[in-house]
């Protein structure tokens, strides 16, 4: 049996260990974001693309959507929209991942108050086109960024990769104190649309926008007492339902298509009481315990379902809400725009937790707990 003494000295021993995981743990200390200049209310786009089949009139009208930031295909002389190569694609993923990439870092430094000559590591995150080399390189090119910079390119991991990613440069800083590190989700998500009017297609065209985020990490003394530390990270994945979210090639229309299995609610719904318990098991802490809750706006069923299984209020997901309802899904970054709006709403006290949640192909959750 074991002794009071025995289990003093064990809990004595967790709270060290936690203080030393704290102490070393990163921190973040900017976010900033960037969408195309262009944005489009859920009708505008019907009547733009000119969808007359009502199912998918309802499917748009229906999704808790009210815009979209997106870059259309080109007008043509007859005021439809022109049809659009994998090459098409693929240059716009580029040009639209590009700019808005720019711009994303930018603000997110301004957030830190540093330079671009501060980074020395660039994680580029993204699913929505594949070139080599990746966003990284062409940004501290266009940029001017050190040569030196170190830098990753996570591509096809889907909607979960931003969080996926954050573990890896979260470990990066916490390797490299007072070196600034960075993590860029660029989603051009109209570069994986296909129009070919099947209700397939029309999930995806209904529910994905174009966006940038990014968030910038410090550890060490230069990021103390500057943001949030990220304290765990908890991931879950699902592999029976490993095709539930997918991209295919589609042979007539000669592109990638994604798919989105009508399931997916309810796949996510079913495990995320198991990875929040994972979360925040050896922590002390409670579901009650947390202030903020950042979940990836992955659409409105995906919400509805993890509010369920957690017990959450629609108070608790408001910013996952807000950002739907302004953007759309924006894939990996969907998570940094709440988190961008709830530093926004000023009402974070020190002290306060956090759990960030992501969901994609995998079927996989990921997870993070943070303290303010």
């Amino acid at each position: 049996m074991t002794t009071l003494m025995q289990r003093t000295g064990l809990l004595d021993e967790r709270s060290a260990a936690a203080t030393r995981m704290a102490g070393s743990a990163a921190r973040i200390v900017g976010v900033g974001t960037a969408v195309p200049g262009a944005g489009y209310s859920q009708r505008e786009l019907l009547d733009i693309l000119r969808v007359d089949d009502p199912r998918i009139r309802n499917l748009f009208l229906n999704s808790a959507i009210d815009r979209r930031f997106l870059v259309l295909p080109p007008e043509q002389e007859d005021g439809r929209r022109a049809p659009e190569s994998q090459a098409d694609l693929l240059a716009k993923h580029r040009a639209t991942g590009l700019d808005m990439g720019v711009r994303a870092l930018q603000a997110t430094l301004k957030r830190a108050d540093a330079d671009l000559s501060d980074v020395r590591y660039l994680c580029c995150v993204t699913s929505t086109g594949f070139m080599t080399p990746g966003f990284s390189a062409l940004l501290i090119r266009e940029l001017g960024l050190g040569r030196h910079c170190g830098r990753l390119d996570v591509v096809g991991m889907g909607c979960n990769a931003g969080l996926n990613s954050l573990t890896a440069v979260a470990g990066w800083a916490a390797a490299h104190p007072d070196q600034l590190a960075v993590m860029l989700c660029v989603e051009a998500c109209s570069s994986a649309y296909v129009f070919d009017g099947t209700m397939r297609t029309a999930v995806v065209n209904s529910l994905f926008g174009d966006g940038s985020a990014g968030v910038a990490l410090l550890a060490g003394e230069s990021g103390e007492e500057r943001g949030p530390q990220i304290l765990k990270f908890s991931s879950c994945i699902i592999p029976e339902a490993v095709d539930a979210m997918r991209y295919d090639w589609d042979s007539n229309e000669g592109k990638f298509s994604f798919f989105l299995d009508r399931d997916v609610p309810y796949v996510v719904g079913a495990h995320v009481e198991t990875i929040i318990g994972r979360l925040l098991s050896d922590t002390g802490l409670r579901r009650g315990d947390i202030a903020h809750w950042l979940v990836h706006s992955g659409g409105k069923k995906v919400i509805d379902s993890v509010m369920v299984n957690l017990g959450l209020t629609r108070h608790d997901v408001r910013h996952t809400t807000g950002v739907l309802r302004d953007y759309g899904n924006l894939s990996s970054g969907s998570f940094l725009f709440s988190y961008e709006r709830l530093l926004e709403e000023n009402v974070v006290r020190p002290g306060d937790h956090g759990v960030m949640m992501t969901m994609g192909p995998g079927s996989t959750i990921e997870t993070a707990l943070v303290r303010f």
